[in-house]
């Protein structure tokens, strides 16, 4: 690749207004026009990440630092390449071997890091709501990229775009979501994503799983609910069974994984009952045989790796965007 061809301007990425976003935390206060921002931009990504050499020096001289109080694999690593993708400088964080052990805090630890010339700070942490404390103490960006049972919206992004690449609309598709949704912070921030272009979301799970009042307009997008998966998966577009964490059952939520398995595992049976073209999503990582069938995880409706590879392009198209501050 020509040097010159590496710092062309980006193609078809031209971020006009209305972004008005410094931090990403949730899709709650995402417009339409954004996200379809978002989508443009990714589509620049995945042209650069199709070329011989996938790197191009537009964040040069910016530094993003990845700080993680959770584990994680995809998304920790995709912020890391998509960052390294655009030039920048990255430095990875995780909780459990820096000063954290020691006591410190939360604001200290980040703090520092704007001290160290981070530019755009991506965290996950256990607690509800840390990413907005720490916007709030932070004059550098902030990225949420899990936060408790709360939001995970770079997750979202990459799930509307794997299905608006796939089938081409978001708008009037039935999507369905699987599982575990009282705890799932993927569920929050699709709901929001996907009421917003215009998709019907069906939530489906036993009782215990569904928080309550998520059929109201108190506090997220009106969405249907269903709790017998054979009626909530017929006419589907898309079905997105979400990971099962087995502590669950210790808490008394579920009788038993079995039981789990049978009323609510994504199988082939199950997965005929929706349109023929219906898209299959998780967003990992997988517990095969407890909420999807292997073969349906693997089978030729899936598209769980395609949104593995979107969401490196999806994040450095947000990285793009934040840096450049939506100009």
């Amino acid at each position: 690749m020509k040097t010159t061809e590496q710092q062309e301007t980006l193609s078809g990425a031209s971020l006009a207004p209305p972004w008005r976003h410094r931090h990403i935390l949730d899709l709650d206060d995402f417009s339409r026009q954004e996200i379809e921002l978002v989508f443009k931009t990714t589509d620049a990504m995945k042209e650069i990440l199709s070329r011989e050499i996938k790197r191009v020096p537009t964040l040069r001289g910016k530094t993003i630092i990845t700080l993680f109080y959770e584990p994680s694999t995809r998304t920790r690593v995709s912020f890391e390449l998509a960052a390294k993708n655009l030039g920048a400088d990255v430095a990875s964080l995780i909780a459990s071997a820096s000063s954290v052990v020691k006591g410190e805090s939360l604001i200290d630890t980040v703090s520092a890091l704007q001290a160290l010339g981070a530019d755009i700070i991506v965290m996950r942490h256990p607690q509800s709501g840390a990413p907005y404390l720490v916007a709030q103490h932070l004059g550098v960006s902030v990225i949420n990229a899990g936060d408790g049972w709360h939001a995970h919206p770079t997750q979202a992004l990459l799930d509307l775009y794997t299905i608006q690449q796939r089938i081409g609309r978001v708008e009037g598709l039935k999507v369905v979501i699987i599982g575990d949704i009282m705890h799932s912070r993927v569920a929050r921030s699709n709901i929001w994503g996907l009421t917003l272009m215009g998709a019907e979301v069906v939530l489906c799970g036993p009782p215990t799983l569904l928080p309550i009042g998520l059929d109201s307009e108190a506090a997220l997008p009106r969405v249907l609910i269903e709790t017998n998966l054979d009626h909530a998966i017929r006419e589907a577009d898309v079905v997105m069974p979400l990971r099962l964490q087995l502590e669950r059952q210790k808490r008394g939520l579920i009788p038993s994984i079995r039981e789990y398995a049978e009323l609510y595992q994504l199988n082939g049976r199950r997965l005929k009952m929706a349109k023929p073209s219906a898209l299959v999503l998780h967003p990992g990582p997988m517990n095969e045989g407890v909420e999807i069938a292997p073969d349906v995880a693997h089978g030729a409706q899936s598209v769980i790796e395609q949104q593995v590879t979107n969401g490196v392009a999806v994040r450095m198209a947000l990285l793009y965007i934040l840096a450049r501050g939506g100009k």
